[in-house]
């Protein structure tokens, strides 16, 4: 694949536009889209410095307010809503309505899965060709975007669409809680679906995501001294570790069926045998009759205690559905490729583990494609980034098929 560097930018755009494999990008629009790039940094940089982490209603609503002013310098119409369950931030749509024929939803997340103080103890940085900080790529890096992206087709003066809608939604890291029928009623209003999770190394668009679903087991004993008379008390511990061991009768990495324990707690004090005792299961699955197959083992193991006394109980919690393989999503996958391929760059299909907002748009029968945000790695860790030279290839990519999805949406 070919690469480039912020340094060569202007090269790129003269060889891009003298290249005879591929049509030229459109010249004023990648000149606005080059000047764009410190503006768009320095808004990533304010609100990467913002903790928002899922919950942090606090944290958001800045966010929200920060972006709701750039929003209404364009014109758009703003909502500001309510999540849909307790204890998160907002929401916000803004609408900018136009004169043509396409209606589009852009759908992004401003939460992330860090806790309180994570940005101040590692704000936002540059470095390698790299930005780094709490949720740069996943998902600020892909919400700044869609921003400028609007912005950029506001000086333009493309109004060649019949509305775009921005949503901006606070809980998708937990499978979007207080947003889910927000999304079920915009998805059924629009033509197509956008979405602004971040590209995969080194330059895929997301064409397939699993779904997800969290198993939760609990398990209830009866507390004892843990050296006088623990032979009177029912270790809920053990009972439990006994019962996460299904875990071990799946895969834990790879393109299918995934299953891994990621939370454990039991007991309160080191000499005391617990009599409660509690783990998270994540679940992630290609198709969606893959979610009862799992279940089954855990039921199945729920049946078999190793610990006299202990009882078990199981919950399930799906998140989002899978985003299967299907023709619409390739349809607007091939549309962005063609753009992007006018710059002179190749950019992949692919999917992953990653559960996104796009699945419900799929189910509901309109036409989705994930992964739009600049590239990144890292997710979820320390160690999250955003690759520098893919934010303006991005935003270009998406300016573009904006205005091909205004003047020419996919059927419904």
């Amino acid at each position: 694949m070919k690469r480039w560097t912020l340094a060569t930018a202007a090269g790129l755009a003269a060889i891009a536009l003298a290249g005879t494999a591929a049509a030229a990008p459109d010249p004023r629009v990648w000149a606005a889209v080059q000047a764009a790039q410190p503006g768009q940094l320095d808004l990533l940089r304010q609100i990467v410095d913002i903790d928002s982490g899922t919950g942090d209603a606090v944290g958001a609503n800045k966010i929200q307010a920060i972006l709701g002013e750039r929003l209404k310098a364009l014109g758009a119409t703003l909502q500001v809503s309510s999540p849909e369950a307790p204890g998160l931030g907002d929401n916000q749509v803004a609408t900018l309505y136009g004169v043509g024929k396409g209606r589009i939803l852009i759908v992004a997340h401003i939460d992330t899965v860090f806790g309180p103080g994570t940005a101040a103890q590692r704000p936002f940085r540059t470095a390698d060709g790299r930005a780094y900080g709490p949720g740069v790529s996943d998902e600020k890096g892909g919400v700044v975007e869609a921003i400028t992206a609007l912005t950029l087709l506001n000086r333009l003066g493309f109004h060649n669409y019949a509305k775009i809608t921005l949503l901006l939604e606070s809980s998708e890291e937990r499978g979007s809680p207080g947003t889910r029928k927000l999304i079920d009623t915009l998805v059924r209003e629009n033509d197509v679906e956008l979405n602004m999770e971040p590209g995969d190394p080194p330059d895929v668009l997301t064409v397939w995501r699993k779904g997800s679903e969290t198993v939760t087991i609990t398990v209830h004993g009866k507390a004892a001294h843990a050296g006088i008379n623990p032979q009177d008390g029912i270790n809920a511990a053990t009972e439990l570790v006994h019962q996460v061991s299904a875990v071990d009768q799946f895969p834990h990495s790879g393109p299918g069926v995934t299953v891994n324990l990621t939370t454990m707690k039991a007991g309160t004090r080191n000499n005391v045998i617990p009599d409660f005792a509690e783990a998270e299961i994540n679940v992630r699955v290609r198709k969606d009759d893959q979610v009862k197959a799992v279940n089954d083992i855990f039921a199945a193991q729920a049946k078999t205690l190793v610990v006299p006394g202990a009882t078990v109980e199981e919950t399930t919690s799906p998140a989002y559905p899978p985003l299967p393989d299907n023709a619409a999503t390739l349809a607007l996958a091939k549309r962005a490729e063609a753009i992007y391929a006018t710059l002179g760059l190749t950019i992949a299909e692919g999917g992953n583990g990653g559960a996104s907002e796009s699945a419900l748009a799929a189910e509901a029968g309109t036409p989705a494609l994930d992964g739009l945000g600049p590239v990144g790695g890292g997710f979820h860790s320390d160690q999250e980034y955003l690759v520098l030279n893919t934010v303006s290839p991005r935003l270009y990519m998406l300016v573009e098929l904006l205005k091909q999805l205004g003047v020419d949406p996919p059927a419904r």
